[in-house]
């Protein structure tokens, strides 16, 4: 398998948003955290929350549940260091948590240009499973060298809420619900009694193939092995067979296009973030790859 290594900064420069470069040299041993941490903060609000496009299919200013992953991406990006701004926006998402620990798929938001429509329509007053374990399954990896962020009690509260709304679950989710649940559990395994038991159980929706299609999402849109189970050594990692991660591994380095870098097979809802989600991906990838020895 080989990857044009040498190409991919070009790209960098050519497509992805400063966050993403600042990430990427961060990545490559040539950044630093607080130029990463600079960056991100063009999309913090006052109140302690990220917006303003931060996640790029949400261009709508205000602060939103949906854009906390992408922060704590970061505060993940930047470790042993730590940030401020990570128990700042933990602080935030306890004051928009909903009753039962929850967070809203998404919050009111003033602009709807450049925002696809199941943002711009979210449900704002029931729990999301899909939002709160993504959230939370990040902000565990942070909390692993942040102590102000594993002894935050919004963390507390949205991992009990995620291994209850787990464990309730009778069938299979929708594919990004089983994968952030699945990224949740990864997260939670070594702390979290349950945990191994419902990955175990969430493991029997994932196909041997780890090809899970996405429900309403563009023609032949699918999740794939590496979605479920990116890091080796991880608990996730046993849902699939060796040779399945091999094969997407592969699957993953053939999709590098020309230019050098990576792109996403969803629609994306605006010119900005065509551009963002391509220098995103580009950043997953490299880091994927990395992880597992390709790069």
């Amino acid at each position: 398998m080989n990857v044009n290594v040498s190409a991919i900064p070009n790209f960098m420069a050519t497509h992805a948003r400063v966050l993403d470069r600042r990430r990427f040299d961060l990545l490559m041993g040539d950044g630093d955290a607080a130029s990463a941490l600079a960056a991100l903060e063009g999309y913090r609000n006052p109140d302690g929350g990220y917006g303003w496009g931060l996640e790029p299919d949400l261009r709508a200013p205000e602060s939103q549940p949906g854009a906390a992953l992408h922060a704590f991406e970061v505060f993940h990006d930047i470790a042993p260091a730590t940030a401020p701004q990570a128990a700042a926006l933990c602080d935030w998402l306890d004051s928009v948590t909903l009753p039962d620990g929850g967070l809203p798929f998404s919050l009111p938001i003033s602009v709807s240009d450049g925002t696809a429509p199941w943002w711009a329509g979210g449900d704002h007053t029931t729990s999301s499973l899909q939002i709160t374990a993504v959230s939370a399954a990040m902000a565990h990896t942070v909390a692993a060298h942040d102590p102000a962020v594993a002894a935050h009690p919004w963390l507390a509260r949205a991992t009990r809420h995620c291994l209850d709304a787990i464990q309730a679950l009778d069938e299979r989710p929708h594919a990004y619900v089983l994968s952030f649940a699945i990224h949740f559990l990864d997260a939670v395994h070594d702390s979290e009694p349950r945990a191994a038991d419902l990955l175990k159980r969430l493991g029997a929706y994932v196909p041997a193939d780890g090809r899970v299609p996405v429900e309403g999402g563009t023609e032949g849109e699918s999740l794939r092995p590496l979605d479920f189970a990116s890091r080796p050594g991880r608990p996730a990692r046993a849902l699939l067979e060796p040779e399945v991660i091999a094969a997407d591994l592969a699957r993953l380095v053939g999709e590098q296009q020309d230019d050098g870098g990576w792109t996403v097979d969803y629609a994306p809802i605006s010119p900005a973030g065509r551009l963002d989600w391509r220098g995103a991906a580009t950043l997953r990838a490299v880091q994927t790859l990395r992880a597992n020895g390709v790069i």
